[in-house]
């Protein structure tokens, strides 16, 4: 039997959206399914992707921030690599993998082209003419884009609502999780202290997320010193362009609030039973994957009310959603559940409860062998989608 032949396309194999493209890799069966992960930079992923028998490819040229030479490289260079290995799937995660990705991919004529919205490039802290340029690129990709998986409900909800792509082509996934982990109990709290330099008798509150402007890290921060209490320690696990930043404000923190550092782990997992309470103060997100790990582990959470993250957070049933930007009602959130130890175990019961199969690497490869099935009609509409995609 010929295996499908499926290109994997991410800018940065890190972080959720590493987690979410490399366990949908790994979840399809090798005998029907060639596995290909071009990257242009990662970490320990990377590796776990090569370690899982998935062939690894590095495209430097692929990066984050827009620039014209570099962008350039990368379509010409993907676009000779899906014409030369004739991929039968291209599938892209990140924007600008979307971006660079599904051009070349166009451009090569691959039979089938899906992208994942793990989030937006654009947000409500942009400028008005930036978001609407983001969004205009979106709209134009999406002629081109067979699938688009959407990561929560309220992602997908926003692609359709701004017309990024046609209804009929949305499908909404989660975030594939162990939802089989061990729990938070009093010898997994007391191993992951001891693994964080952290005494038993003192009060965690954790966040895990690189420390970038989406995520906010500088108001984890002003959360805790807003929240007054010194027995307190904060835990940051996740790296990033802030971190020199973030650093220079936990030492001005002191004696306030302790907030201790830790930079990129590849045990989050084993890591997450020492908090407290779970607290990620993003300004925008998809559906992180580190929210519904802590869910799974028993962790009371409190995140901000954006995108998909109500899709877990259910405020007042299975944790706590405060507005953006405004640390001092994370704080109060925050106090609010470790005042409340009955309060909190119970949202944190219901939470794990919701949490139930629907965010497993099973239910991922099931929404996957669809998406990468070839429609029928498709060079007919290849040849519409690129008079669309031209003209525009």
């Amino acid at each position: 039997m010929t295996r499908v032949r499926v290109a994997t396309v991410i800018t940065r194999m890190q972080a959720g959206a590493g987690v979410v493209a490399l366990r949908g890799a790994r979840a399809l069966d090798p005998d029907r399914y060639q596995m290909t992960l071009i990257a242009g930079s990662g970490d320990r992923l990377l590796e776990d992707a090569a370690d899982a028998g998935l062939e690894v490819l590095l495209e430097p040229s692929l990066r984050s921030p827009i620039s014209p030479l570099d962008d350039a490289r990368a379509l010409r260079r993907l676009t000779a690599l899906f014409e030369r290995r004739r991929f039968d799937v291209v599938h892209t995660h990140s924007s600008k993998a979307g971006a660079v990705g599904r051009t070349a991919a166009h451009r090569a004529t691959v039979p089938r082209i899906v992208h994942t919205f793990h989030g937006f490039p654009f947000h409500e802290f942009q400028s008005p003419v930036r978001r609407e340029a983001y969004v205009r690129i979106e709209r134009r990709l999406g002629r081109i884009t067979d699938v688009a998986l959407c990561v929560g409900t309220a992602v997908s909800v926003e692609a359709v609502r701004r017309g990024l792509i046609r209804p009929e082509r949305v499908r909404t996934i989660g975030v594939p999780v162990n939802t089989a982990a061990t729990a938070q109990s009093p010898q997994t709290r007391a191993r992951a202290r001891r693994e964080l330099g952290l005494p038993d008798n003192t009060t965690v509150v954790g966040a895990v997320g690189r420390l970038s402007y989406q995520k906010a890290p500088e108001h984890f921060v002003a959360a805790l010193v807003a929240l007054r209490r010194p027995e307190v320690t904060g835990v940051w696990i996740g790296s990033g362009d802030l971190a020199d930043q973030v650093r220079a404000q936990v030492q001005h923190a002191l004696p306030a609030a302790r907030v201790l550092l830790v930079g990129e782990r590849s045990d989050v997992p084993e890591l997450l039973p020492a908090f407290d309470v779970f607290a990620l103060p993003s300004r925008y997100e998809g559906l992180p994957v580190a929210i519904v790990e802590a869910m799974v582990c028993g962790i009371p959470v409190v995140a901000t009310a954006v995108n998909s993250v109500p899709d877990v957070v259910c405020p007042g049933e299975s944790g706590l959603l405060v507005p953006p930007e405004r640390p001092e009602l994370f704080a109060a959130a925050i106090g609010h559940l470790l005042d409340r130890p009955d309060e909190a175990t119970r949202m944190a019961a219901a939470a794990r409860a919701r949490i139930g199969d629907r965010y497993t690497d099973r239910a991922l490869a099931h929404t996957l062998l669809a998406a990468y099935t070839p429609a029928p009609v498709r060079a007919n509409r290849r040849r519409a989608d690129h008079e669309d995609l031209t003209c525009a």
